[in-house]
């Protein structure tokens, strides 16, 4: 006899899904059972099903596959939701599992009792309750079409007794009828001439990327030959515009560049592709310069700045079309000046990753260290915070790497937890995580995931004892520090005690070295790099009232008794 469990694996092999990443609960029994019994699909057993979601959402990223992850009834698939909401904000396709308690309790109270297909409406393009077996096939594959088709989350809910039912005898899909091919969506003819109309009239057009650029390699370099317009990236486009791009003038943005800001300021004409860059106060004056954006989502157009042209389609697609529209234009200075602006920020940015005289450890030399030892195929994932901000600024994307954060979602503890989804998904690859030590002890349990699995991923930990990027949004809004100290243990022995490698590095002169064991050590590792607490990472532009803020700061802590606080800060960022 076949069951609704059985049916419901067999819908997930045919549609050539390779992994469910979850925690096993009496709840899912029917179906961890099917998986184990077909042996088509591997169970991927982490220890917290926030991982489990963080990891499909990854395995998804670097895929660009279907990628699913399971939680038991009540606490089991709460634990998803964080994971979830990240991978729905970053548009990846993921299928979650979400296990019920026995479908006659419903209602009642039952322990464990909660209502999955209300809590994941707002994380997810489909939610859904299996109620019996005839309704579980449609139900599954219409979830599969969404998250496929619409790139983010579906969610189904399946009590435990509902999967244990007899299934119907019912045909399998066709694959092809679930993982539906993304169309080319090109837009009208009139869209195309008033967006090079619009370009054709300027005289310095600057073009921002998103990650709507994603398979535009060619397209954009053409339309930078084209424009001769510098090119800025918000932080997941860096991964699409970054490598090799002799447009490139760097990103923009709270961690930016300079280059790039006065880029998009400096230009007449502003050309948005495929991004949702969220922060208004660093797009240019509309009354001054004129914006047109292009995005396959219609909700994204005119969303964070006033644009005059807006036009739907795939960026890729768009640009085939627009470029024989768009004159070639022969003035290099604008494109001249911000090249110029960026080569003297990227120089201003390497020095200060050089090894300290001072027996400190920067966390740029780190980052900059673990740039030029991995491979140019390395998948990098990194925790919110700092580790995101010396990832945008010191690891250069190349054409195989691949750069995977919480960018939208902004969680904590998702560098680990991306690492092993993207590991498993991509075994010869080298897999690095850059974590904050606030975020690696949130969810420091799955190292042991690592651990068990032998996962040859590298957790490299900036230990500067503190959630530091906190800490500069509370000293440059004027607040002493609260909150924000960390009492650390020594990771690496910690490490070691799990049974994976622990590497411990505090003196700068041996950073390289530290850095280059853990990348040739066959298993997982743990790096902690005690970083120094007091580096000031310091935005592209600086307004008034952060000047004022981190003034206020200061003279707070010395008439608090911290004034070594302020000489601290002082040593670090202005006596190197």
């Amino acid at each position: 006899m076949q069951t609704v469990a059985d049916q419901f694996e067999a819908i997930l092999a045919a549609v050539g899904v390779k992994r469910v990443y979850g925690i096993v609960g009496d709840s899912l029994n029917g179906l961890t059972d099917a998986i184990r019994g077909r042996q088509r699909i591997e169970w991927v057993h982490v220890r917290h099903e926030e991982v489990a979601a963080f990891a499909a959402g990854a395995d998804a990223h670097v895929t660009g596959e279907l990628a699913v992850c399971a939680g038991s009834c009540g606490p089991g698939n709460l634990h998803l939701i964080n994971g979830l909401f990240d991978c729905h904000r970053s548009r990846v396709p993921v299928l979650a599992i979400a296990a019920q308690i026995p479908s006659a309790e419903m209602g009642s109270g039952y322990f464990q009792e909660t209502h999955p297909q209300e809590l994941f409406r707002e994380c997810s393009h489909y939610c859904e309750l299996i109620g019996s077996a005839e309704q579980m096939q449609r139900t599954v594959e219409i979830a599969i079409r969404e998250a496929v088709a619409k790139r983010g989350v579906s969610v189904v809910v399946l009590p435990g007794d509902v999967a244990l039912q007899p299934a119907p005898d019912l045909p399998l899909p066709a694959a092809g009828t679930l993982a539906l091919p993304a169309p080319a969506v090109v837009p009208s003819r009139g869209s195309l001439l008033q967006l090079s109309g619009l370009l054709n009239d300027a005289e310095r057009v600057t073009v921002l990327c998103g990650s709507g650029c994603a398979g535009a390699r060619e397209a954009l370099l053409a339309l930078g030959a084209r424009l001769l317009s510098p090119m800025v990236h918000a932080l997941r486009g860096k991964e699409h515009v970054e490598p090799e791009n002799a447009f490139d003038v760097g990103m923009t943005g709270l961690l930016g560049f300079s280059s790039g800001y006065y880029a998009m300021r400096d230009c007449d004409a502003l050309l948005m592709l495929g991004t949702d860059f969220p922060y208004r106060q660093f797009y240019p004056d509309g009354s001054k310069t004129k914006i047109a954006q292009v995005d396959i989502r219609a909700e994204n157009i005119g969303r964070r700045a006033h644009v005059d042209v807006g036009v739907i389609g795939d960026v890729s697609a768009t640009l085939e079309a627009l470029l024989p529209l768009l004159d070639a234009k022969v003035d290099e200075r604008h494109l001249v000046k911000a090249r110029t602006h960026y080569a003297n920020a990227r120089a201003s940015l390497d020095a200060l990753a050089k090894p300290s005289t001072r027996g400190i450890v920067h966390p740029q030399q780190v980052a900059s260290a673990i740039d030029d030892l991995a491979g140019d195929d390395a998948i990098f994932t990194c925790d919110v915070g700092l580790p995101t901000l010396w990832a945008a600024r010191y690891v250069r994307m190349k054409e195989r790497r691949r750069l995977i954060g919480s960018f939208w979602h902004g969680s904590m503890a998702n560098a680990m937890a991306q690492a092993i989804g993207a590991q498993k998904a991509k075994p010869g690859r080298e897999v690095i995580a850059l974590c904050g030590d606030g975020g690696f002890a949130m969810l420091m349990g799955d190292l042991l995931t690592l651990r068990q699995l032998d996962l040859p991923v590298k957790v490299i930990v900036f230990d500067n004892s503190a959630l530091g990027f906190i800490e500069l949004e509370q000293k440059s809004s004027g607040f002493l520090n609260i909150g924000t100290e960390l009492q650390n243990p020594d990771f690496a022995a910690m490490a070691e005690a799990c049974g994976v490698r622990g590497l411990r590095v505090e003196d700068p002169e041996l950073v390289h070295g530290t850095l280059r064991a853990a990348l040739e050590h066959p298993g997982p590792v743990v790096v902690d790099a005690v970083v120094n607490r007091s580096e000031l990472a310091m935005p592209p532009s600086i307004t008034a009232q952060m000047a004022r803020g981190f003034s206020l700061y200061m003279l707070k802590a010395i008439l608090g008794g911290r004034g070594d606080e302020v000489v601290d800060l002082a040593q670090t960022n202005l006596w190197r």
